[in-house]
C-alpha cells in the first residue's frame, strides 16, 4: 500500500493581503495568517519498514479561489505545496507525489488541510487530479512529538457501492486525526483565526 498517492504553490504574506509590518488597511493591526510548515519523517504502523515522508509549505489565503456561487471564495483558502516520498523497504527507488493545497483550518497546536495532487510517479500516476485531506500536531517538545494524518489507507471508507466498499471523495479541508507519529525531522503549526467576511459578503 503506497502512501505516496497523497498531495502546490507558495507565496509571500503580502501576496495573501497581509502588510509586512503586520498591519492592514487604515493601520489595523493584521490577523496572523495560519501556517504550516516542515518536514518529517512517520512512523506508519502497517509498514513499519518503510521509509515515509511529508513536506509541508502551506499558507493560507483567505477569500482567493472563486467557486460558482461563492465568486469571493472562502474564509479557508490556501495556497502552498505538499511533497510525499514513500520508499517501500527492500524497493530501488522512492515514489514520490505532489500536490497543490487548496484549503487549510488550524485551531492552536493542530491543522486540517487538503490538496489536489498535480504530479506523481508512474507507480500512483492514477491518483493524479484527487484531492487529499491532511492533519498535523505540532507537539512542541521531544517528549509529545508531532504527529501526521493522511486521509487514505486505512480512513474515508464508503460504502455507497454495495458489497464493494471503495474511498470516499474528500471534500476541502476534511482530514482525519493526525494518528502516525513523527520519528524524524519537525512540523510547525502557526495557528490564525478565520478571516473575517469580506464587504458584502459571499
Amino acid at each position: 500500500m503506497l502512501v505516496a498517492a497523497g498531495i502546490g504553490a507558495g507565496s509571500s504574506p503580502a501576496a495573501a493581503g497581509v502588510a509586512p509590518d503586520g498591519l492592514g488597511a487604515g493601520g489595523a493591526m493584521a490577523a496572523a495568517q495560519a501556517k504550516v510548515s516542515g518536514s518529517a519523517r512517520i512512523s506508519f504502523v502497517y509498514s513499519p519498514d518503510d521509509d515515509i515522508r511529508f513536506t509541508f509549505d502551506v499558507e493560507a489565503a483567505p477569500f482567493t479561489r472563486p467557486l460558482p456561487g461563492l465568486p469571493k471564495g472562502l474564509p479557508t483558502d490556501a495556497r502552498g505545496t505538499v511533497r510525499i516520498s514513500h520508499h517501500v523497504a527492500g524497493a530501488d527507488h522512492a515514489v514520490t507525489s505532489e500536490a497543490a493545497v487548496d484549503c487549510l483550518v488550524t485551531g492552536d497546536r493542530t491543522a486540517s488541510f487538503t490538496a489536489v495532487i498535480t504530479r506523481a510517479d508512474p507507480e500512483v500516476a492514477d491518483t493524479v487530479g484527487q484531492r487529499r485531506g491532511f492533519s498535523v500536531l505540532d507537539g512542541g517538545s521531544p517528549r509529545h512529538p508531532d504527529r501526521v494524518g493522511f486521509s487514505w489507507g486505512v480512513v474515508n471508507v464508503d460504502d455507497t457501492d454495495p458489497g464493494r466498499p471503495v474511498e470516499g471523495k474528500v471534500g476541502t479541508c476534511m482530514a482525519p486525526a493526525p494518528f502516525a507519529p513523527v520519528i524524524s525531522g519537525d512540523l510547525t503549526v502557526r495557528p490564525g483565526e478565520l478571516a473575517p467576511m469580506p464587504a458584502g459578503g459571499r
